[in-house]
């Protein structure tokens, strides 16, 4: 057997043992099976990349009312309600850890803040709003934090069914570094359990259906995961388990498909190609995974209206092409992700709509089997899967192809690959651009994908030996980034400028991979900076690997061709004779397909096929 073949099996045989010994070794033999609760990816919308931490009841039941209108017929269900319902002052590109309104009750469990969220006044917490999904035959999520929360140690709140405080259960180890409101939960320590069991409790009197939990993933907290796994069954409510954000460790595979019903492979993923395009790296590595009940999560949607008051850019229709949405679709449908739509659900235009509700697609989602990658070659990608019921094939093609840059050692200066160990955190700039009436300003990733790679080019200065001018003051002609919006004098975050702890007033933030196009004034002779990670990086548990090159002259190569063809050949997928294919996303049907197949795809776009053997 190869490796894919052997992971499939191992966890074909945890799963199929969960039954009978539960989730989790130290449970009792009646433990119920939390993988028939979500036999299929999960479907709903969320929150987040629409309205971060600030998002209301009104915007909530609005876009439920829309998923009962428009998408529930086609398996939608899910309405989660994304991080800090509990702060009623949270503001929105950020969190407010200033002066946080924290709601919570006397047993140190956070609760909705009732400005934001009305009907859970006078104690009743989500229970209302639970009710109303229910009402409309859907089921309702919320977002937590790993751990205790700091303001309940802080205050010794007692914890229910428990002699215990909430002082008595956490360490300050291993405390998010992104959102300090938390702290860990140390498992053994009496009351431990007993907190977890009380969330979970109370959770299910609200009658909350899906509970994605971040700060879990990445670095892997194993003894909070089987305390939240333990928690969520003795609760005795049938409630979803999503762990985030990732990559979740694949050494940790096995284990967390015995605790959670899908895990995050990514870290937050945006409407950005360049983490996109990484997918297909990651969805390879993690396909052999893909089991009823337990499925690697590949992040959500950014489709639609993002950023009405989220963390990252502003409100704006996403930037994928109609092209890359294609790919996302059909990429996440293959990969059998869960599917949490992040855009605004009532802003919907007909394309957004038909990318949800595709029969056909849905259906390959829905209950394919053998998901994986068939072959990439270079940036020209093929995945298969099957349909058990009829033999089936599915077929999706991937044009990944990018317009390709310059070596290294084409660019007029390079800086080494600057980490959260480089002294300083940075490098300084200093180029001779003599005679040049351009400047590109590029960082790459440094190898290990674009996760966390937030950089800043500080106190870059033009000058000629008499004259000096900040280059952040002038406009540049054009500017991208793998995530975010290139910003002057603000990290892509939209933060202050902070590299080792020290602020900058003037400079551009930027991410890889990035490229910033400059059309040169007359008369400088050099360029000097300091180019940076910046703070937002630095302080992550992973990522923050880049290089930061200035080049003189076009870096960049001819572009690809718009479409190209990808072949495959039948026999690749274990098909013989003439075939009949369906394209999936368009509904056109080809009959008398024999020996090779290979369409035209679209650069950074896809297509979609059902491959049905032809009758005799």
């Amino acid at each position: 057997m190869n490796n894919h073949t052997l992971a499939r099996l191992a966890t074909s045989l945890l799963l199929g043992s969960a039954a009978t010994i539960g989730p989790a070794a130290s449970q009792k033999a009646t433990s119920p099976d939390f993988h028939q609760w979500a036999l299929t990816p999960p479907m709903g919308w969320n929150s987040w990349d629409c309205y971060g931490p600030t998002v209301v009841e009104a915007e909530v039941k609005a876009n439920a009312d829309y998923m009962a209108k428009n998408l529930k017929s086609s398996g939608w269900d899910y309405v989660v309600v994304d991080i800090r319902w509990y702060v009623g002052n949270d503001t929105a590109h950020g969190y407010n850890e200033k002066n946080p309104d924290f709601a919570i009750d006397a047993y140190g469990r956070f609760v909705p803040a009732v400005n934001r969220f009305p009907s859970a006044a006078g104690g009743k917490g989500f229970k209302p709003l639970a009710d109303y999904m229910h009402a409309k035959g859907l089921k309702f999520g919320i977002h937590i934090m790993r751990g205790v929360p700091v303001v309940a140690v802080q205050r010794k709140l007692p914890i229910l069914g428990s002699k215990a405080t909430a002082a008595d259960i956490y360490s300050k180890e291993g405390q998010a570094g992104w959102l300090h409101d938390m702290y860990t939960v140390v498992a053994g320590r009496p009351g431990a359990q007993e907190y977890y069991n009380s969330l979970f409790k109370l959770y299910a009197s609200w009658g909350v259906d899906f509970v994605k939990v971040d700060d879990l993933s990445s670095p892997y907290h194993k003894p909070e995961v089987e305390m939240i796994r333990k928690a969520i069954d003795l609760s005795g409510r049938k409630i979803v388990l999503s762990t985030s954000p990732g990559e979740t460790p694949i050494a940790e595979a096995k284990h967390v498909a015995a605790h959670a019903n899908m895990w995050r492979t990514v870290g937050d993923f945006w409407d950005s190609w360049e983490q996109l395009k990484e997918h297909f790296d990651v969805c390879n590595r993690w396909s052999a995974y893909i089991q009823p009940g337990a499925f690697p999560d590949a992040d959500m949607l950014p489709l639609g209206r993002l950023g009405i008051r989220a963390e990252r850019g502003d409100d704006r229709m996403t930037r994928f092409t109609r092209d890359e949405q294609y790919t996302l679709m059909s990429l996440w449908s293959i990969f059998r992700s869960p599917l949490m739509f992040g855009g605004d659900l009532p802003s919907n235009d007909a394309f957004t709509l038909s990318l949800l509700t595709n029969k056909d697609v849905l259906a390959m989602h829905h209950s394919s089997t053998s998901n994986r990658q068939l072959f990439r070659k270079d940036n020209l990608i093929a995945w298969t899967a099957d349909d058990p019921k009829t033999g089936d094939k599915f077929l999706a093609l991937f044009n990944a192809q990018d317009q390709e840059l310059a070596p290294v050692n084409e660019a007029a200066w390079s800086s080494s690959v600057i980490t959260r160990q480089t002294p300083g955190q940075s490098q300084a700039v200093n180029v001779d651009i003599t005679g040049a009436t351009k400047l590109y300003l590029n960082v790459r990733e440094g190898g290990d994908d674009i996760a966390w790679d937030h950089a800043d080019w500080l106190n870059p200065v033009l000058s000629n030996g008499s004259k000096s001018v900040f280059l952040s003051s002038m406009p540049w002609k054009t500017a991208t980034a793998g995530w975010g919006t290139v910003t002057a004098n603000r990290s892509v975050s939209g933060a202050d400028l902070i590299v080792a702890g020290k602020k900058y007033d003037q400079g551009i933030g930027t991410h890889s991979n990035s490229m910033i196009e400059y059309d040169l004034p007359a008369g400088f002779t050099r360029f000097q900076a300091t180019a940076g990670l910046d703070n937002a990086g630095a302080a992550q548990n992973t990522g923050g690997t880049m290089q930061f090159l200035v080049f003189t002259k076009n870096p960049f190569r001819p572009l690809p061709a718009d479409s190209v063809k990808v072949p495959v050949t039948l026999a690749q997928l274990g098909l013989t004779g003439s075939c009949t294919v369906r394209d999936m996303w368009t509904g056109k049907t080809t009959s008398g397909v024999a020996g090779e197949f290979a369409p035209y795809v679209r650069r950074h776009g896809a297509r979609l096929f059902r491959i049905s053997k032809g009758k005799k």
